[in-house]
């Protein structure tokens, strides 16, 4: 019997999670370094595991029974590491495990700030909500059982509720409320159109959605689980929760908050693309228009922000669409390299999110419009916050200008641009990417350079513990961005030999 490194990858963090909880009241902030060490050694076991089978063409699979009675498809759970779950999965990791470091000096002024001094128990109620997150995302991902990916789901929504309602900002409670109420919304319909899948297949294994093609309801089956996900996703007319809810949160929070919405990618590609490609063709035209309206939208009110919070809560808006773009054109390329993006964007907007927390912990201030001059003050920081900005604008040689040009060599490709109507709504897609080079770059102007506000005098870079874990996903955007067969390679080999029907644009 194999060991059970997929399980392992998944209860570790849980496990990590009450370690934390029960020594915060001695080792106060300290208890980040054992949420850092359980997903380091759940990554490590990851790697370890699956790099060479997963490389290699093959895949990692674990089944467990959560009954010895009934039927086996419906008490059955298992995880998946293959080309598509294994680098989303590693990713996470690593970014999360980034982000524990980074937030605990953040958490430290914030739990202060809030709760009149060190309160060493809060950084348990943190780290232990925080690693409940990280192991409902490990499973979304690996899951392979839609029960069990929904369960997954709500494990990721009660935590983070907690984190924005416990160390949030502007009135964290009513931004807590209006997360949940989004998400358990957007939860609902994937549910139902869940139940309506089983209701056709007789089955809750995702291998064994592909039934559904075919049937009576099988547009209605995809329709309800695609719209449930964009919900989650914030996509245009469904975004009202979004921004609010990145940038209210505590700011060491916010990184994983923009991988909590944007893992929809890959759930979508997963279950719809790779699962019912010829009922989801249908929705091709549609979602392609609709995640343009969104990259306008999104770039043209990311804009009009001061708030250096808002700037970022307000992208991800529009960087979500970019990798729904991608989904859309159903090509190989596009989307393996929608999924691809999702990864990039995820490790850029760490970046961006982290930079935006030392600001605040630093001057103390939210709005651009009272900064300005504060390059010869932090050059480290102001460093990162270009190399992140590189990221996100998809500048050689980062990840994020791999991740792009593939998903736009698939958008653009024959199979995908087949009528006027197709091309015309990638080359708007294409003209969207302007919005993400202005408004990550003119923020490097209003806050770091011009003249310095005398009130900012006193102000110095951040520490090592705030600025490393950033430049440590700089280093692996750009490692990425050299060699994107690191995680390219599974994505697109694994796309390309399973997305069957409709347009192939490899």
């Amino acid at each position: 019997m194999q060991f059970p490194v997929l399980l392992l990858s998944v209860t570790l963090p849980i496990a990590t999670a009450a370690i934390c909880y029960l020594a915060a009241g001695r080792v106060g902030k300290n208890a980040g370094w054992v949420a850092f060490a359980g997903l380091v050694v759940s990554t490590l076991a990851l790697l370890a595991a699956g790099t060479a089978q997963v490389f290699g063409g093959g895949s990692l699979a674990e089944s467990y029974v959560w009954a010895g009675s009934a039927q086996a498809n419906i008490l059955t759970f298992g995880f998946l590491a293959d080309g598509l779950s294994f680098p989303v999965v590693v990713v996470m990791n690593v970014v999360l495990a980034a982000a524990a470091v980074y937030s605990m000096p953040y958490m430290e002024k914030r739990i202060a700030a809030l709760y009149g001094g060190p309160k060493p128990a809060r950084f348990g109620l943190y780290y232990m909500n925080y690693l409940l997150v990280a192991s409902g995302l490990a499973g979304i991902v690996l899951s392979t059982n839609l029960i069990e990916l929904y369960l997954f789901l709500e494990m990721v929504l009660i935590p983070t509720f907690l984190i924005i309602s416990f160390f949030g900002y502007v009135e964290k409670e009513r931004v807590g409320i209006t997360y949940i109420i989004w998400n358990q919304l957007g939860a609902f319909i994937f549910l139902a159109g869940i139940a309506l899948a089983y209701s056709q297949t007789g089955s809750f294994m995702i291998s064994d959605l592909s039934a559904v093609q075919g049937t009576s309801l099988a547009y209605w089956v995809v329709g309800l689980i695609l719209i449930g996900w964009l919900v989650k996703m914030g996509i245009f007319g469904l975004h009202m929760w979004l921004p609010i809810t990145e940038a209210e949160p505590p700011t060491a929070f916010a990184p994983v908050m923009a991988i909590v919405s944007g893992v929809g990618t890959y759930v979508i590609a997963r279950l719809l693309l790779l699962g019912t490609p010829s009922t989801f063709q249908a929705f091709s035209l549609p979602l392609m228009v609709w995640a343009v309206v969104t990259m306008f939208y999104g770039g043209a009110v990311t804009l009009a922000q001061s708030d250096v919070k808002y700037i970022f809560a307000w992208s991800t808006m529009s960087q979500n669409a970019y990798s729904i773009l991608g989904l859309a054109s159903f090509s190989a390329l596009g989307v393996a390299g929608g999924v691809f993006y999702f990864v990039s964007h995820i490790i850029g907007k760490f970046v961006m999110f982290a930079v935006a927390g030392i600001l605040v912990t630093e001057t103390g201030l939210r709005d651009t419009k009272q900064m300005g001059g504060l390059a010869g003050k932090m050059p480290f920081t102001a460093a990162l916050f270009v190399l992140g900005a590189l990221i996100l604008s998809a500048v050689p040689p980062t990840s994020g200008f791999q991740a792009e040009w593939i998903m736009f060599a698939g958008i653009f490709s024959p199979g995908a641009t087949g009528s006027q109507a197709y091309l015309a709504v990638a080359a708007l897609g294409l003209i969207a990417t302007l919005f993400t080079v202005a408004y990550t770059f003119w923020p490097v102007r209003k806050i770091f350079f011009g003249s310095l506000p005398p009130a900012l005098e006193g102000v110095k870079d951040a520490p090592l513990s705030m600025t490393l874990p950033l430049l440590a996903m700089v280093v692996l955007s750009i490692a990425i961005g050299i060699y994107p067969d690191l995680v390219s390679k599974t994505i697109i080999s694994f796309v390309t030999h399973n997305l069957v029907g409709g347009r192939i644009g490899a």
